[in-house]
């Protein structure tokens, strides 16, 4: 029998693939064309203090192999997720995992607080690419001391596992790695989107409304697999690493378990093939089963042991 499980910090996840926030609204849609609770986790999409209306159009736009987004984060606020979102996920068999933001510390703490009697959310998903009003609008997860401090006021305050999305638009992200693991944090989410633009060459004006948004999709793939590989190489098994970024099938999902990610996430791919994260686990367990392999945890990092180093 192969056992896609995995367990981290404390909860069981019956197979390591996960959809990631933003791309897959709360899983009530997919929930049209196939049954969710066949997913490891759902990554639900950002959730902050009060509701958002997000940016004015344009805000997507089409790349070779991605795209860009600069949605603004539109949502129904914390509250509005608890009262009209929440209700409709306690029935579905799959653990939640709500990925949270803020402008300030205590906003993000008190979105935690919301949720925390909320059982079917099993932990929070930082996204740290936000700006800190209090800052001057330096994004969280780009000073190492504001993020510290985010991230320990959260542990503090909070009794679920905390997971910390890092961009990968900072030039060290072993360091800010090990800024999260100092403060606390539970586990690593590896990469958030990088920084882009699209200039439509016939109206000779950028695409998108805020000129710049987050590049993913395939095109990110190599990039995110080589911070996957680098954060694993300085810390090994001491704290679970979830890789996102560029996955589309199996493959790219085995690139980012094989250099160190323990479950992955699936996310642009949502939108070109709705089936891809079910594809994916289809893929993983017929790679174990080709190969005599038992247990998935065996795969996680294993390119690492068959790296001949000078």
């Amino acid at each position: 029998m192969l056992d896609l499980s995995v367990e981290l910090f404390g909860v069981r996840f019956k197979n390591p693939v996960w959809v990631a926030s933003g791309t897959f609204g709360y899983g009530l849609e997919a929930m049209e064309i196939y049954d969710i609770s066949r997913l490891g986790a759902v990554v639900t999409k950002g959730i902050s203090l009060k509701p958002r209306e997000g940016n004015s159009p344009e805000r997507i736009a089409e790349t070779p192999c991605g795209m860009l987004n600069s949605i603004g984060l539109q949502n129904p606020g914390v509250e509005g997720f608890l009262k009209k979102i929440y209700p409709n996920l306690e029935k579905i068999d799959t653990h939640f995992i709500a990925n949270v933001f803020g402008e300030t510390e205590e906003e993000y703490v008190e979105v935690c607080l919301a949720l925390e009697d909320a059982n079917k959310v099993v932990a929070y998903e930082l996204n740290v690419s936000c700006p800190n009003v209090k800052k001057g609008g330096m994004l969280f997860g780009h000073d190492p001391v504001v993020l510290s401090r985010l991230v320990e006021r959260v542990k503090a305050k909070v009794k679920k596992p905390v997971l910390v999305k890092l961009s990968p638009n900072t030039g060290d992200i072993k360091g800010f790695a090990k800024v999260c693991i100092d403060a606390g944090a539970d586990g690593l989410v590896l990469i958030n989107t990088l920084l882009g633009m699209k200039i439509d060459t016939k109206s000779q004006r950028p695409e998108l409304s805020t000129l710049m948004g987050g590049l993913s999709g395939p095109a990110i793939l190599p990039i995110a697999v080589r911070m996957v590989w680098e954060v694993f190489s300085e810390l090994g098994h001491s704290i679970p690493i979830i890789g996102v970024g560029g996955i589309y099938d199996t493959d790219s999902a085995l690139q980012h378990i094989l250099a160190g990610a323990v479950c992955i996430q699936v996310g642009t791919a949502n939108f070109f093939e709705p089936y891809a994260p079910l594809k994916v686990i289809e893929g993983i367990e017929e790679y174990m089963r080709e190969r005599s392999i038992e247990r998935f945890t065996d795969l996680v990092g294993r390119a690492h042991r068959l790296v001949v180093r000078a």
